[in-house]
């Protein structure tokens, strides 16, 4: 069992890190501004599904070996980079009357459910983060590391709903304001488009 004092400052330093500029959270500001508030939570779903992932990972050591690892370490960014250029290509080829306010984003909830974990689930500087980061709040002499693990994560995820939940209300905002126009709707896609081409090769230059 963790200390309260322990928990506190785990909570603290989860939030100030899920607010910090990041690739997630830009991720989520982006789907959000382009298809609203429902798109933006669904992907905060899935990008916190791949958390649960870099979790189990840290918790029994398999991060362990993707720091150590370069090859694994390259195929797993380069993977997930190319998926990026994937969804930069998308939004460049968007038309504009494909993006309007609620549901009709033309992106069903399991594909935007699904873009979230694949940008979680590829970046494996997560993992080296998480191995980094929880074990710091861990002690042995509380039981199990590994359920103390497994419990971090659990409460890194629960910040970062919470957090990335009210990006996403605030992005939806611009949804609005965007989607009045096409010339609005093209600039926001080509905004996007420009982020994911960034976001891709920051992860493909990434190193261990």
């Amino acid at each position: 069992m963790l200390s309260f004092e322990s928990l506190l400052a785990f909570v603290v330093a989860s939030v100030f890190l899920a607010l910090a500029p990041g690739p997630d959270n830009l991720f989520v500001l982006t789907q959000s501004a382009l298809s609203g508030l429902r798109a933006g939570l669904l992907v905060t779903v899935g990008l916190c599904t791949g958390l649960i992932v870099h979790t189990f990972a840290v918790a029994v050591g398999v991060a362990a070996l993707i720091s150590t690892s370069t090859w694994a370490f390259s195929l797993l960014k380069f993977v997930g980079a190319g998926y990026l250029v994937y969804l930069a290509w998308l939004s460049f080829r968007a038309k504009p009357d494909a993006v309007v306010v609620g549901e009709k984003t033309g992106l069903s909830g399991a594909k935007l459910y699904r873009r979230g974990i694949i940008m979680n689930v590829t970046n494996p500087k997560v993992s080296i983060f998480f191995l980094a980061f929880l074990p710091q709040f861990a002690d042995p002499a509380r039981g199990s590391v590994t359920l103390q693990l497994i419990a971090l994560g659990g409460l890194f995820i629960l910040v970062t709903l919470v957090v990335f939940g009210g990006v996403a209300a605030l992005a939806s905002k611009l949804n609005a304001w965007f989607t009045q126009s096409r010339r609005g709707q093209q600039i926001l896609n080509r905004i996007a488009g420009a982020v994911f081409v960034g976001l891709a090769v920051k992860l493909a230059t990434a190193r261990l």
